[in-house]
């Protein structure tokens, strides 16, 4: 751009056709300027003046007084106009309102001064006196003429004016007509000359205007460019130094434009190290190589604010090609890179609390995985989701439950530190990458820090909050694992966590991935199941205490696999609610019932379990609805069992579910009783008609040092208040079902009534006894065992245990070494070779499990005859 001074000029007047020359601020300028060196003019001619009148002197000068007279008259005017001239250098505003008028005079001035000096002179000098000094007085009369007319020829006007006045001047001086017709031949092509001149300067002025005017433009256009911060402009010397940089970078950087013009232009760049230096290396190339370059990336040098500039440049040349310097433009980058970085932050971080989000932290596992130059290498990866989250997020509401993981996230940053990295999948599941770690006992202790960490207590909005977690442990030692594949270990062992009762830790194990590939099997066949006739239902009795009549049956589904035989409920029920097969299943049970139902008759009901699953299920109303029409059954003989697992979700449509269903007229009962959620509230917001009092509750309650009994005669008072009847599970002696008569319970049902029977030993048994049964069992609480201590073998799930038999009878036995059993889990004892025993876990506490065998063994082979004979003894002392 260069020095803005040498392009920007006065605005030159419009001097078009028949606009005086005086209107010229171009000329104006210039005809001035010649008035304040005219001084010198006056100093010129006084000199001849002195030099012909006295030193030495033209003869006869003084004799003729029209020649002196007529030379101080012209002195007299160039006296003024020297006068004015220097009036004009620091002109008032009075001389200013009056300057057309002055330098009209001043035109004037030189014009008669001129012509008056010259008829006088050239009078002086026509005739030579023949004396020696007449050369000098003629070299003094030229002088004097040179220095007028290069003080006139500052504007060209008032030297064409001087020039004639001169010629004019001794034309009369000498009054010679020759000189005369030489003069007038002379003024002619003066004349001619100044129109040539005065036509070329009108067109030179319009053409100085209009590019005066563009270059003005163009000059404002930059300047609203550069104050809009849409860019700035700047320009350096061959030698690398600023000669122009935009007020708008200048105040950006601090400093002011004097300080910076001169200063190598690099210096404006802030320099940085590493990775990002390229477009720095890119910029000192091409400043070096006077090659041009474009858009460069590089951060300004603006004391305490990150600031990013695209900068530009071309080298400039003058007209013989030399190189001059660059020349360029900037634009302002830092709210790009800003938000560029916020869509980055977006892209690789969750919003809510700040952690890696999923993909950046599979990559994150990815890079952890391989070495810098590819190789395997360890890496540990951490799977854990909280458990009763649900819960918070639905009775507390989601702004708690987002401070919650915010808070979550913060307690996991800091126990993981620099370890490793915590992200966030979504919902309440996190992940965590720990690279160059693959020591169990190590990850153990993150995950148990985890563990206890996250179940103190959260503060949120004056509420105590607790939850727990679940954590899934993967570990590649460096045998070249993909990502994918320890993600998927790492979600095994978040199920094996959370099977196991979850607030634990689990490391994957080979055996998870064949108990995983055995529940996708499962969820295949089991999908088929419905279409090739697979499910069926028994029916368990439910008896009325009093009058030991059955007044109805609990449906129960089992699953008879057309190669793998029986598969047991508690295997598939489960698989079936996380695929969410439960809710065609769950249909299919419906229908089914409902016409069992109309082949019982019309004095006995049937009841379902019915799923949270199939609970939230909008269609649940329309699907019993038609199922009992299509039965041709009452509504009330339809009983639907749920759960407390429905009552996590505190919401109006689940309340206006309960309303749907109870307005089918179908019977609702709360199952499982007490082993949930037991929202006390909602046994009057939800219209029960029955409460089902879990088994474990029943089982022992005729124990002496049991509490159930007392936990048992509370829940009867409650629904008796409540105008509910109650059903006690599981009952299996007559100790038990006398306590439960003696309690007041309404209703059992149990094994000592029956065990669960095909719809055609249901019809069978209604014929046969006219609807009556009778209690059948053992008297105590349980058969009279063996106490032993021996180390077995226990399979389930294609997994071998170690455990110990603790006592024995023979029809079950109490193992330890077993966590978290889940009552219904089929499991096989192996005594040794060929002695291997079928059983069903009834109940589990801790690593204590009861068993029940699939069919009565003989002690005596299995332990002895001395210890079967002691066994015996005990039964007949027990019954």
């Amino acid at each position: 751009m260069g020095d803005r001074r040498s392009i920007i000029r006065p605005t030159v007047g419009d001097v078009t056709t028949g606009e005086s020359i005086f209107d010229s601020p171009e000329f104006v300028t210039r005809l001035l300027r010649v008035a304040q060196l005219w001084h010198y003019v006056l100093i010129g001619r006084v000199l001849a003046f002195f030099t012909f009148a006295f030193v030495p002197g033209v003869a006869g000068f003084l004799d003729q007084p029209l020649q002196w007279l007529v030379m101080a008259v012209g002195l007299f005017f160039d006296l003024v106009l020297t006068v004015v001239g220097q009036m004009m250098r620091r002109p008032g505003p009075a001389l200013q309102q009056r300057l057309r008028a002055l330098v009209a005079a001043s035109m004037a001035l030189i014009l008669l001064g001129s012509l008056l000096n010259a008829a006088a002179m050239f009078a002086a000098v026509a005739i030579s006196d023949g004396r020696h000094s007449f050369d000098a007085f003629t070299a003094i009369q030229i002088g004097s003429l040179l220095v007028a007319a290069s003080a006139a020829a500052i504007a060209r006007p008032a030297f064409f004016a001087f020039a004639g006045a001169t010629a004019l001047g001794g034309a009369i001086g000498i009054a010679s007509w020759p000189f005369a017709m030489a003069g007038c031949v002379f003024l002619a092509l003066l004349i001619v000359m100044m129109r040539e001149d005065i036509r070329h300067q009108r067109r030179a002025t319009r053409a100085a205007r209009l590019s005066v005017s563009d270059q003005q433009r163009a000059l404002n256009l930059m300047r609203d460019f550069e104050r809009a911060g849409r860019g700035w402009f700047w320009e350096t010397d061959r030698h690398g130094q600023l000669v122009y940089i935009s007020a708008t970078v200048a105040a950006r950087l601090g400093r002011p434009v004097s300080e910076l013009l001169g200063q190598p232009f690099t210096d404006i760049i802030r320099k940085r190290i590493g990775n990002d230096e390229n477009e720095e290396r890119t910029l000192g190339f091409s400043l070096s190589s006077r090659t041009p370059f474009k858009e460069l990336t590089v951060q300004a040098a603006v004391a305490g604010e990150e600031r990013w500039w695209s900068i530009s440049g071309q080298p400039i040349s003058n007209e013989l090609g030399n190189f001059q310097g660059f020349r360029g433009s900037g634009t302002d980058l830092t709210d790009k890179k800003r938000s560029e970085r916020e869509i980055n932050q977006l892209a690789r971080y969750d919003t809510l609390t700040g952690l890696a989000n999923r993909p950046h932290i599979t990559d994150l596992l990815e890079r952890a995985l391989k070495s810098h130059i590819g190789q395997p290498q360890p890496c540990a990866l951490l799977l854990m989701d909280l458990d009763r989250f649900k819960a918070v997020n639905d009775t507390l509401g989601h702004p708690v439950g987002d401070q919650l993981l915010q808070q979550v996230a913060g307690r996991l940053t800091q126990i993981v530190g620099d370890k490793g990295q915590v992200g966030r999948l979504g919902g309440d599941e996190f992940q965590i990458v720990v690279p160059q770690l693959s020591q169990p006992e190590k990850l153990a202790g993150i995950a148990n820090a985890i563990i206890l960490s996250l179940a103190k207590p959260f503060s949120i909005e004056g509420e105590q909050v607790r939850i727990g977690c679940s954590v899934g442990i993967a570990v590649s030692e460096g045998q070249g694992v993909s990502a994918s594949a320890l993600v998927r270990n790492a979600d095994l062992a978040l199920y094996a966590a959370k099977d196991a009762g979850r607030g634990v830790y689990r490391f994957y194990a080979d055996a998870m991935h064949n108990q995983a590939s055995e529940r996708k099997a499962i969820e295949d066949a089991l999908r088929d199941a419905l279409v090739k006739d697979e499910l069926r239902l028994l029916y368990q009795p439910i008896v009325d205490v009093g009058s030991e009549r059955i007044t109805g049956f609990e449906a129960l589904i089992r699953w008879h696999h057309a190669r793998d035989g029986m598969i047991s409920p508690s295997k598939f029920i489960p698989i079936a609610e996380e695929s969410n097969l439960i809710v065609p299943i769950g249909e299919w049970i419906i229908r089914t019932a409902c016409a069992s139902i109309a082949l019982l008759g019309p004095g006995y009901r049937v009841a379902v379990n019915v799923s949270p699953r199939q609970f939230a299920n909008e269609k649940l109303p329309a699907t019993i609805l038609s199922a009992v029409s299509a039965a041709g059954i009452r509504p009330e003989q339809l009983e639907l069992e749920i759960t407390e697992g429905v009552f996590l979700d505190e919401s109006p449509e689940n309340l206006a579910m309960f309303q749907k269903l109870k307005r089918t007229g179908v019977r609702l009962a709360l199952d499982d009783f007490g082993t949930g959620y037991s929202a006390l509230g909602y046994l009057k917001k939800a219209p029960f008609d029955k409460i089902k009092i879990d088994q474990s509750f029943v089982l022992g309650a005729a124990d002496p040092s049991s509490m159930n009994g007392a936990i048992i005669s509370s829940i009867v008072g409650l629904a008796t208040a409540l105008n509910m009847e109650t059903t006690a599970e599981g009952v299996e002696t007559h100790d038990d079902l006398a306590l439960i008569r003696g309690l007041g319970c309404s209703h059992v049902q149990g094994y000592i009534y029956g065990r669960p029977m095909d719809l055609a030993e249901v019809l069978a048994l209604l014929r046969d006894g006219g609807g009556r049964v009778e209690a059948q069992g053992y008297k105590c609480a349980r058969e009279p065992r063996t106490t032993i201590f021996r180390t077995i073998q226990v399979a389930s799930g294609g997994h071998q245990y170690e455990a110990i038999v603790r006592n024995m009878s023979p029809r079950g036995a109490l193992v330890e070494g077993l966590w978290n059993v889940p009552p219904g889990t089929l499991l096989t004892l192996e005594f040794g070779a060929d002695q291997a025993f079928d059983a069903e876990a009834r109940w589990s506490a801790g690593n204590r499990v009861g068993v029940k065998f699939a069919e009565a063994i003989d002690l005596d082979a299995l332990l002895g005859p001395k210890t079967g004979v002691a066994a015996r003894g005990r039964v007949r002392r027990a019954a």
